[in-house]
C-alpha cells in the first residue's frame, strides 16, 4: 500500500501507461504481419493442424470439439457406434501397439480394433480427426425376486470418442458420419455370412449354398431380366418412399420339378447379400402366428414359401383353411396381409418368393401384380442350359457332341436336375458326353413309346366309339324293321276286317 508521500505523481502514472499502450500496439503490429506472413506461406489446413497437434500436446482443447458415440442407445444397439467399430478396424495402421482380435460369427474373417486410451489418427477430405475407444465400468445391483437375495456386477460401458477442429463441425456432422454410415455397410456387406433360416427357429445356419447367376442352368436373356429387376429394386428406396409403398418385391417361380427353383433363390441371395427366412405354412397355428413370424425377419431377406400351391389349401378369405384334417385359422385373407397389407411393411428392402410346380392351382388373388410382381417360369433344360451345365461340371465350353445332344434336348422333355446328375457319372468329357447322348436317346425312345401307347389308346376309344355307333346304328335299323313290319300287320288287319 503506498503512503500518500510515496505514491506516484498523475503525470509518471500517464506517461507509463502511454509507453504500455505504444509497446501493446508495436506488439500487436508486428503480431498482425507475422500471421499476415504465415497465412501466406502455409495453408490453413497445415495451420489447423499444427494447432490441433500443439492443443494435445499441452492439453489446450479449446479449438478441438469431440462427439461422444456410446455403444447403446436406450436399450438398443447404437447404430452409429456398430458403423464407428467396423469402419475403424480398416483405419488400423502399423503405428498402433496393441489390437483386440475378435471373430464375428456374422463376417467371414476376422475383426480387430483398438484397445481402451488408444487413439488412431484419420482424415478425411483434408479434416483430421482422431479416433479413441474408452470404457468405464460400474457396479450395479441384481435382486433375485425369487429369493429376495442381492448381488452385485460389473457392467462396461462402451464409448468411441471422434475429436477434430471445431471449424469443421459442420462439414463432420453432414458429410463424414453418413459416409461411416455407408462405407461401414459395404465392409459389412463383402465380408457376410448369408444366414439360411427356418422362420421360429432363431438359430438358423451358414447359408453356404453355391448357386450364382453365373452357374444357373437358364436362358441368358432371362437371367439378365432378373438381375436387372433386382439392381433396379434395391436402388429405390426413394421411389418406394415417394410413391408410398413397402419396400419389397414379390417373385413366382413357377414349372416342373429339378428345373432349379430353389437354385434361383440361392442366387438371388448370394447376388443381393441377403438372407433367407423359410416359411412353412403347414406349420403355422394361425394368422396371428404369421404376423408374429414376420415381425422377427430382418431388414435386406428373402422370405421364401415353396410349393405353395401343395403346402396348404387355402379355400377362401374367410374360411379358415385345412391343415392336415383339423381346421385351424390361416385363411387366404391373412396369407394376402402377408404380402401387401399393412403387416408387409414391417421392415424394409423384402422380397418375398413363391415356388410352386402348378401356376393353375393357385388362387388369383396370389398372382396380381403387387403381390407377385414377376411371374418367372422355369422351363426344361434348353441348349444354352446345357452348355452352361457343361461348363460347371465338365470345364468345357465346346465340343463336337454338343450338335447332337442340342438336338436330342430340343425333342424331349428333361430338367436341369437331369442333365446335371449324368454329368457327374463320369469326369471324362467324352464319355460324360456320350453318357448323356444316351440318356437323351432312352428318354426320346420311352417318349415315343408313350406317344404310341397313347396313339393306341386313342385308337382303341376310336374304334370303341364307332363299334358303338354301328352297335347303336344296328339297334335303330332293327327298330325301323320291326316298326314297318307291325304297321304292315295292322294294315293287313285293317283291310281284311273291310272285307268282312
Amino acid at each position: 500500500m503506498y503512503s500518500l508521500p510515496s505514491m506516484p505523481s498523475t503525470t509518471s502514472v500517464l506517461s507509463t501507461y502511454t509507453a504500455f499502450a505504444a509497446s501493446a500496439m508495436l506488439v500487436r503490429s508486428v503480431f498482425n504481419e507475422v500471421q499476415a506472413v504465415i497465412n501466406q506461406l502455409i495453408p490453413q489446413k497445415l495451420q489447423e493442424r499444427i494447432s490441433s497437434s500443439l492443443g494435445r500436446l499441452f492439453g489446450d482443447d479449446s479449438s478441438r470439439l469431440t462427439l461422444i458415440v456410446n455403444e447403446y442407445n436406450g436399450f438398443s444397439i447404437n447404430e452409429m457406434y456398430e458403423a464407428s467399430e467396423v469402419y475403424l478396424s480398416t483405419r488400423v495402421t502399423r503405428s498402433i501397439g496393441q489390437l483386440k482380435v475378435f471373430k464375428d460369427p456374422g463376417n467371414k474373417g476376422l475383426s480387430v480394433t483398438i484397445n481402451k486410451g488408444q487413439q488412431i489418427i484419420d482424415t478425411f477430405e483434408g479434416i483430421e480427426l482422431a479416433w479413441e475407444f474408452a470404457s468405464t465400468e460400474t457396479q450395479q445391483t441384481v435382486v433375485d425376486v425369487e429369493t429376495w437375495s442381492q448381488s452385485s456386477e460389473k457392467t462396461e460401458h462402451k464409448t468411441i470418442l471422434l475429436s477434430f477442429h471445431k471449424n469443421h463441425n459442420e462439414k463432420v456432422l453432414n458429410t463424414f458420419l453418413p459416409y461411416v454410415l455407408e462405407r461401414s455397410k459395404a465392409i459389412k456387406n463383402e465380408n457376410r455370412v448369408l444366414k439360411l433360416q427356418a422362420l421360429g427357429n432363431y438359430q438358423g445356419v451358414s447359408l453356404s449354398h453355391p448357386s450364382t447367376f453365373d452357374t444357373l442352368a437358364m436362358d441368358p436373356v432371362l437371367k439378365k431380366e432378373i438381375m436387372d429387376d433386382l439392381d433396379r429394386f434395391v436402388k429405390r428406396k426413394d421411389f418406394y418412399l415417394r410413391v408410398g409403398k413397402p419396400w419389397k418385391r414379390g417373385y413366382l417361380l413357377y414349372g416342373p420339378p429339378g428345373t432349379g427353383k430353389s437354385s434361383l433363390i440361392a442366387a438371388m441371395a448370394n447376388y443381393l447379400k441377403f438372407d433367407i427366412y423359410d416359411l412353412e405354412l403347414a406349420s403355422l397355428r394361425g394368422n396371428s402366428n404369421l404376423r408374429s413370424l414376420l415381425t422377427s425377419t430382418t431388414n435386406r431377406s428373402i422370405i421364401v414359401i415353396e410349393d405353395i400351391d401343395c403346402s396348404i389349401e387355402l379355400q377362401d378369405r374367410q374360411h379358415g383353411a385345412y391343415i392336415q384334417g383339423e381346421s385351424q385359422q390361416l385363411t387366404l385373407s391373412g396369407l394376402l396381409n402377408f404380402v401387401d397389407g399393412l403387416w408387409s411393411s414391417c421392415g424394409d428392402e423384402r422380397i418375398i418368393v413363391f415356388t410352386t410346380n402348378y401356376k393353375d392351382k393357385l388362387d388369383p388373388a396370389l398372382l396380381r401384380p403387387g403381390r407377385m410382381d414377376m411371374h418367372i417360369h422355369m422351363s426344361y433344360c434348353t441348349p444354352c442350359g446345357f452348355k452352361i451345365l457343361a461348363s460347371n461340371y465338365l470345364n468345357v465350353k465346346n465340343h463336337s457332341l454338343f450338335s447332337q445332344i442340342e438336338e436330342l434336348i430340343m425333342e424331349v422333355e428333361v430338367t436341369p436336375a437331369e442333365v446335371a446328375e449324368e454329368l457327374m457319372k463320369n469326369e471324362d468329357v467324352d464319355t460324360a458326353l456320350t453318357g448323356i447322348i444316351g440318356f437323351l436317346e432312352r428318354k426320346k425312345g420311352m417318349k415315343r413309346k408313350q406317344s404310341g401307347v397313347e396313339e393306341q389308346k386313342v385308337g382303341d376309344e376310336n374304334q370303341e366309339e364307332n363299334d358303338k355307333k354301328n352297335e347303336s346304328q344296328e339297334m335303330e335299323e332293327k327298330c325301323e324293321k320291326r316298326k314297318v313290319k307291325r304297321n304292315k300287320r295292322k294294315m293287313a288287319r285293317r283291310a281284311k276286317g273291310r272285307k268282312q
